[in-house]
């Protein structure tokens, strides 16, 4: 018997704090959690392909989108179970346990985000915000028309958006070698197995 056909080890399958094995249909995302989702990509959309850079609406848009993050860090430590950081935040011992899953040809299925997908989901969050503090710091009196600010702020966008991709693919990929309907879950805010 080869290493591969061994049995996965229960803390293959799973990471501790809460998360465990997904079952056939499981209740994950919260309205909440799915609302900032979709709100947040629709400020990037607009803030990338509709609105003009220094315009008024690009500022708000760029303003909500921080918003919502930091909204979304409150709910983090006092949301519903899967939105809370602790159920998913990803430790060095849950992303050494998931990445010896994935080296040995497992796709561990977790409720929540697998620790992977929750160190994208801090990059993208510390990306907007990033991208809100610059966009803030060109409006001043003191870095107003500062080239290196600007060409930081652009570098950020493009980081996001380059971030957004690699996210919007491994969703899809890892839904498929999971078998789970990735996507669906942040509509529905059910995860169910195929």
């Amino acid at each position: 018997m080869s290493r591969q056909d061994l049995p996965v080890p229960a803390a293959d399958v799973a990471t501790t704090h809460g998360s465990s094995p997904l079952q056939e249909d499981v209740r994950v995302w919260d309205l909440f959690v799915r609302l900032f989702h979709w709100s947040l990509v629709t400020c990037v959309v607009l803030n990338q392909w509709f609105l003009e850079e220094g315009e008024q609406p690009h500022e708000w848009v760029g303003y909500v989108a921080s918003a919502l993050v930091v909204a979304r860090i409150v709910w983090g430590f006092v949301g519903t179970h899967h939105a809370r950081f602790a159920s998913f935040f990803p430790t060095p011992r849950r992303l050494k346990t998931h990445l010896g899953a994935l080296r040995r040809g497992h796709w561990p299925a977790h409720e929540g985000h697998n620790p992977l997908g929750a160190l994208m989901m801090l990059a993208l969050m510390a990306a907007v915000l990033a991208l809100g503090l610059t966009g803030w710091m060109q409006t001043t009196d003191r870095w107003f028309g500062e080239e290196w600010l600007m060409e930081l702020h652009e570098a950020l966008a493009e980081d996001l958006l380059l971030a957004a991709g690699v996210h919007a693919g491994a969703a899809l990929l890892m839904g498929r070698l999971e078998r789970v309907y990735l996507v669906r879950a942040m509509v529905t805010g059910r995860k169910r197995r195929f």
